[in-house]
Protein backbone atom coordinates (compact mmCIF):
# COMPACT_ATOMS: atom_id res chain seq x y z
CA UNK A 1 0.00 0.00 0.00
CA UNK A 2 3.20 2.27 0.50
CA UNK A 3 4.30 1.81 -2.39
CA UNK A 4 0.74 2.63 -4.11
CA UNK A 5 0.89 5.60 -2.29
CA UNK A 6 3.87 7.01 -3.83
CA UNK A 7 2.54 6.23 -7.05
CA UNK A 8 -0.89 8.11 -6.12
CA UNK A 9 2.22 11.18 -6.15
CA UNK A 10 2.79 10.48 -10.20
CA UNK A 11 -0.47 9.22 -11.29
CA UNK A 12 -1.96 11.67 -9.30
CA UNK A 13 -4.83 10.85 -7.25
CA UNK A 14 -6.70 13.90 -4.98
CA UNK A 15 -5.49 15.40 -3.09
CA UNK A 16 -2.02 14.02 -3.33
CA UNK A 17 -2.67 15.78 -7.12
CA UNK A 18 -2.16 19.00 -5.51
CA UNK A 19 2.24 18.65 -5.06
CA UNK A 20 2.67 18.07 -9.17
CA UNK A 21 0.04 20.86 -9.57
CA UNK A 22 2.45 22.88 -7.24
CA UNK A 23 5.36 22.22 -9.06
CA UNK A 24 3.89 22.87 -11.98
CA UNK A 25 2.55 26.81 -11.22
CA UNK A 26 6.21 27.06 -9.96
CA UNK A 27 8.43 26.00 -13.02
CA UNK A 28 8.40 29.43 -15.02
CA UNK A 29 10.37 28.08 -18.01
CA UNK A 30 8.28 26.34 -20.60
CA UNK A 31 10.59 23.75 -21.66
CA UNK A 32 11.06 22.44 -17.70
CA UNK A 33 7.24 22.28 -17.60
CA UNK A 34 7.40 19.84 -21.73
CA UNK A 35 10.24 17.71 -19.45
CA UNK A 36 7.97 18.23 -16.32
CA UNK A 37 4.51 16.69 -18.30
CA UNK A 38 6.08 14.35 -20.28
CA UNK A 39 8.64 12.60 -17.50
CA UNK A 40 5.94 12.70 -14.49
CA UNK A 41 3.84 9.98 -15.34
CA UNK A 42 6.22 7.64 -17.07
CA UNK A 43 8.05 7.61 -13.21
CA UNK A 44 3.97 6.60 -11.33
CA UNK A 45 3.61 4.10 -14.43
CA UNK A 46 7.42 2.25 -13.78
CA UNK A 47 6.96 2.33 -10.45
CA UNK A 48 3.69 0.65 -10.37
CA UNK A 49 4.89 -1.99 -12.85
CA UNK A 50 7.93 -2.51 -10.50
CA UNK A 51 6.53 -2.77 -7.07
CA UNK A 52 3.26 -4.56 -8.76
CA UNK A 53 1.26 -3.26 -5.53
CA UNK A 54 -2.55 -5.29 -4.77
CA UNK A 55 -4.37 -2.37 -5.94
CA UNK A 56 -7.58 -2.07 -3.85
CA UNK A 57 -11.65 -1.73 -5.37
CA UNK A 58 -11.77 1.89 -3.98
CA UNK A 59 -8.60 3.07 -5.78
CA UNK A 60 -10.92 3.14 -9.14
CA UNK A 61 -13.77 5.25 -8.06
CA UNK A 62 -11.04 7.78 -6.20
CA UNK A 63 -9.62 8.07 -9.54
CA UNK A 64 -12.85 8.87 -11.50
CA UNK A 65 -13.70 11.26 -8.84
CA UNK A 66 -10.32 12.86 -9.17
CA UNK A 67 -10.38 12.95 -12.83
CA UNK A 68 -13.70 14.99 -12.75
CA UNK A 69 -12.80 17.67 -9.97
CA UNK A 70 -9.89 18.20 -12.42
CA UNK A 71 -12.20 17.94 -15.94
CA UNK A 72 -14.22 20.65 -14.13
CA UNK A 73 -11.28 22.71 -13.47
CA UNK A 74 -10.40 22.54 -17.20
CA UNK A 75 -13.87 25.42 -17.95
CA UNK A 76 -12.36 28.23 -15.08
CA UNK A 77 -8.92 28.10 -16.34
CA UNK A 78 -8.04 30.74 -18.85
CA UNK A 79 -3.74 29.99 -18.92
CA UNK A 80 -2.72 28.06 -21.18
CA UNK A 81 0.48 26.08 -19.28
CA UNK A 82 -2.25 25.71 -16.02
CA UNK A 83 -5.12 24.32 -18.54
CA UNK A 84 -2.36 21.71 -20.03
CA UNK A 85 -1.41 20.53 -15.93
CA UNK A 86 -4.73 20.25 -15.27
CA UNK A 87 -5.67 18.06 -18.40
CA UNK A 88 -2.69 16.02 -17.12
CA UNK A 89 -4.33 15.88 -13.59
CA UNK A 90 -7.68 14.71 -14.77
CA UNK A 91 -6.39 12.18 -17.65
CA UNK A 92 -3.46 10.55 -15.79
CA UNK A 93 -5.41 8.95 -12.62
CA UNK A 94 -7.59 6.86 -15.63
CA UNK A 95 -4.47 4.74 -15.59
CA UNK A 96 -5.08 2.94 -12.32
CA UNK A 97 -8.72 2.12 -14.32
CA UNK A 98 -6.07 0.17 -16.97
CA UNK A 99 -3.70 -1.39 -14.01
CA UNK A 100 -6.80 -2.57 -11.92
CA UNK A 101 -7.97 -4.24 -15.28
CA UNK A 102 -4.93 -6.13 -15.91
CA UNK A 103 -3.93 -4.41 -18.85
CA UNK A 104 -0.42 -5.38 -20.40
CA UNK A 105 2.64 -3.23 -19.25
CA UNK A 106 2.79 -1.54 -22.45
CA UNK A 107 -0.62 0.00 -22.47
CA UNK A 108 -0.07 1.55 -19.66
CA UNK A 109 3.31 3.52 -20.45
CA UNK A 110 1.86 4.21 -24.43
CA UNK A 111 -2.03 5.33 -22.43
CA UNK A 112 0.08 7.87 -20.05
CA UNK A 113 2.45 8.74 -22.83
CA UNK A 114 -0.33 9.27 -25.84
CA UNK A 115 -1.57 12.08 -23.34
CA UNK A 116 1.68 13.72 -21.36
CA UNK A 117 2.85 14.39 -24.99
CA UNK A 118 -0.11 17.34 -26.41
CA UNK A 119 -0.41 18.31 -22.61
CA UNK A 120 3.40 18.89 -22.77
CA UNK A 121 3.46 20.74 -26.49
CA UNK A 122 0.71 22.69 -24.97
CA UNK A 123 2.78 23.73 -22.24
CA UNK A 124 5.60 24.47 -24.70
CA UNK A 125 3.07 26.66 -26.78
CA UNK A 126 2.86 28.80 -24.00
CA UNK A 127 6.24 30.13 -25.10
CA UNK A 128 5.38 32.11 -28.02
CA UNK A 129 1.99 33.57 -26.67
CA UNK A 130 4.44 34.84 -23.79
CA UNK A 131 6.87 36.43 -25.99
CA UNK A 132 4.72 38.47 -28.16
CA UNK A 133 1.65 38.93 -25.40
CA UNK A 134 3.45 38.74 -22.27
CA UNK A 135 1.09 35.77 -20.97
CA UNK A 136 -0.65 32.75 -22.50
CA UNK A 137 -4.09 33.91 -21.46
CA UNK A 138 -6.84 33.01 -22.96
CA UNK A 139 -8.99 36.09 -24.20
CA UNK A 140 -5.73 38.33 -23.81
CA UNK A 141 -4.56 38.30 -27.51
CA UNK A 142 -7.91 36.79 -29.32
CA UNK A 143 -8.23 36.44 -32.70
CA UNK A 144 -5.35 34.14 -33.17
CA UNK A 145 -6.47 32.89 -36.29
CA UNK A 146 -5.90 36.38 -38.05
CA UNK A 147 -2.94 37.48 -36.53
CA UNK A 148 -1.08 34.53 -36.39
CA UNK A 149 -2.31 31.36 -38.34
CA UNK A 150 0.64 29.47 -37.96
CA UNK A 151 0.17 29.43 -34.12
CA UNK A 152 -3.48 29.05 -34.22
CA UNK A 153 -3.40 26.06 -36.15
CA UNK A 154 -0.65 24.52 -34.12
CA UNK A 155 -3.01 25.25 -31.09
CA UNK A 156 -6.06 23.87 -32.45
CA UNK A 157 -4.45 20.74 -33.70
CA UNK A 158 -2.48 20.14 -30.52
CA UNK A 159 -5.81 21.04 -27.92
CA UNK A 160 -7.59 18.44 -30.48
CA UNK A 161 -5.29 15.67 -29.37
CA UNK A 162 -4.97 16.38 -26.27
CA UNK A 163 -8.64 15.82 -25.83
CA UNK A 164 -8.68 12.62 -27.92
CA UNK A 165 -10.38 13.10 -30.77
CA UNK A 166 -9.73 10.87 -33.95
CA UNK A 167 -7.41 9.74 -35.11
CA UNK A 168 -5.12 10.75 -32.63
CA UNK A 169 -3.46 7.49 -30.27
CA UNK A 170 -5.24 9.67 -27.75
CA UNK A 171 -8.74 8.66 -28.72
CA UNK A 172 -7.91 4.74 -29.41
CA UNK A 173 -6.27 4.74 -25.94
CA UNK A 174 -9.94 5.85 -24.25
CA UNK A 175 -11.16 3.03 -26.26
CA UNK A 176 -9.06 0.81 -24.89
CA UNK A 177 -9.43 2.10 -21.74
CA UNK A 178 -13.54 1.95 -22.17
CA UNK A 179 -13.47 -1.72 -23.07
CA UNK A 180 -11.81 -2.65 -20.40
CA UNK A 181 -13.78 -1.16 -17.40
CA UNK A 182 -17.18 -1.29 -16.29
CA UNK A 183 -20.56 -0.07 -17.54
CA UNK A 184 -20.92 2.28 -14.91
CA UNK A 185 -16.96 3.26 -14.84
CA UNK A 186 -17.48 3.76 -18.69
CA UNK A 187 -20.05 6.30 -18.29
CA UNK A 188 -18.59 8.25 -15.96
CA UNK A 189 -15.16 8.32 -18.06
CA UNK A 190 -17.55 9.42 -21.08
CA UNK A 191 -18.70 12.21 -18.84
CA UNK A 192 -15.50 13.79 -18.43
CA UNK A 193 -14.55 13.01 -22.11
CA UNK A 194 -16.94 15.50 -22.76
CA UNK A 195 -16.15 17.84 -20.10
CA UNK A 196 -12.40 18.09 -21.72
CA UNK A 197 -13.87 18.85 -24.72
CA UNK A 198 -15.84 21.59 -23.44
CA UNK A 199 -12.99 22.85 -21.58
CA UNK A 200 -10.87 22.61 -24.86
CA UNK A 201 -13.38 24.74 -27.37
CA UNK A 202 -13.80 27.38 -24.21
CA UNK A 203 -10.04 27.68 -24.48
CA UNK A 204 -10.06 27.60 -28.40
CA UNK A 205 -12.74 30.66 -28.69
CA UNK A 206 -10.61 32.92 -26.34
CA UNK A 207 -7.62 32.35 -28.30
CA UNK A 208 -8.37 31.89 -31.55
CA UNK A 209 -12.23 33.61 -32.03
CA UNK A 210 -12.95 36.66 -32.59
CA UNK A 211 -11.70 40.55 -34.14
CA UNK A 212 -7.85 40.57 -34.11
CA UNK A 213 -6.26 43.87 -32.88
CA UNK A 214 -4.27 45.70 -35.49
CA UNK A 215 -0.68 44.87 -34.58
CA UNK A 216 2.85 44.11 -36.24
CA UNK A 217 3.34 40.81 -34.54
CA UNK A 218 5.52 37.87 -35.92
CA UNK A 219 4.00 34.50 -36.56
CA UNK A 220 6.62 31.51 -35.41
CA UNK A 221 8.92 30.89 -37.86
CA UNK A 222 8.40 27.92 -40.49
CA UNK A 223 10.97 25.73 -38.51
CA UNK A 224 9.18 25.89 -35.32
CA UNK A 225 5.86 25.31 -37.26
CA UNK A 226 7.54 22.09 -38.61
CA UNK A 227 8.97 20.79 -35.84
CA UNK A 228 5.51 20.95 -34.24
CA UNK A 229 3.60 19.81 -37.54
CA UNK A 230 6.21 16.71 -37.65
CA UNK A 231 5.68 15.80 -33.81
CA UNK A 232 1.49 15.29 -34.85
CA UNK A 233 2.17 13.87 -37.87
CA UNK A 234 3.64 11.04 -36.23
CA UNK A 235 0.81 11.31 -33.38
CA UNK A 236 -1.13 10.91 -36.60
CA UNK A 237 0.19 8.05 -38.08
CA UNK A 238 0.33 5.94 -34.60
CA UNK A 239 -3.53 6.65 -34.74
CA UNK A 240 -4.18 5.56 -37.73
CA UNK A 241 -1.63 2.25 -36.84
CA UNK A 242 -3.71 1.63 -33.90
CA UNK A 243 -7.34 1.72 -35.95
CA UNK A 244 -5.72 -1.76 -37.14
CA UNK A 245 -4.35 -3.42 -34.44
CA UNK A 246 -5.68 -1.79 -31.04
CA UNK A 247 -3.35 -0.58 -28.65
Amino acid sequence: MTYALVVALFLPLFPFSMLPNLILSRVRWPVARFVLLLAWPQIGVAVLILTDPKIPAFVVPWALASSALYALRLLTVRDLGLWAGFLAASVLPLTWGLAQSGAPTENLYLFAFWFSLPAALLALLTKPLIDRFGAAYSGLPGGLSAMLPRLSAVLVVTLLAAVATPPFPSFFAMLDLLRRMSPSADLAILVIWLVWGWGATRLLQGFVVGAAEPASINDIGRRSTWGYTSVLCVLVIAGLYLTGGGL
